[in-house]
């Protein structure tokens, strides 16, 4: 399934945070990054592909957004399977977070999100995941802004 990121314009929803997560960036792309915990302490390069160095030992905020966006899509999925009484073995979400130019002269993302399901039915696996990514923040975060597709596999 895909999203239509022009789909849907309109006021995002009250939230009342019960937890703020903290990090710093320093030197953009070609710095470093450090939650406040200190658990994410990691430094920067603009991949070669991206016309930069590439830097070995060194992580991209598409990488971060990617590990951050699978989690948070695999347990949105697990919350919503509980809700709708379908149990699964197990869940397992693959991020790839892609960057380029967009037609606007800026640029943009897409993302591709890859759930493998096991122990539910095909139809049943896609009725999570569908769900899963209705209550997602990172899914609701960046709707209508970013194409995202979505594959399910049943097992």
């Amino acid at each position: 399934m895909q999203e239509d990121p022009k789909e849907k314009n309109h006021q995002p929803p009250s939230v009342k945070a019960l937890y703020t997560a903290q990090a710093v960036a320093t030197g953009g792309r070609n710095g470093h990054t450090q939650s406040d915990d200190g658990l994410i302490s990691v430094d920067l390069s603009v991949p070669k592909a991206m016309g930069g160095p590439g830097k070995q030992g060194t992580t991209t905020p598409e990488h971060l957004f990617a590990a951050g966006y699978a989690a948070c899509f695999g347990s949105a999925c697990e919350f919503m399977s509980r809700q709708l009484k379908l149990r699964p073995k197990s869940i397992e979400v693959k991020a790839a977070v892609g960057i380029g130019p967009d037609d606007a002269g800026g640029f943009g993302l897409v993302v591709d999100l890859r759930a493998n399901v096991a122990g539910l039915s095909q139809a049943d696996a896609e009725k999570v995941v569908a769900a899963g990514h209705q209550a997602c923040p990172y899914s609701n975060a960046i709707k209508g802004n970013v194409v995202v597709t979505i594959t399910v596999v049943a097992s």
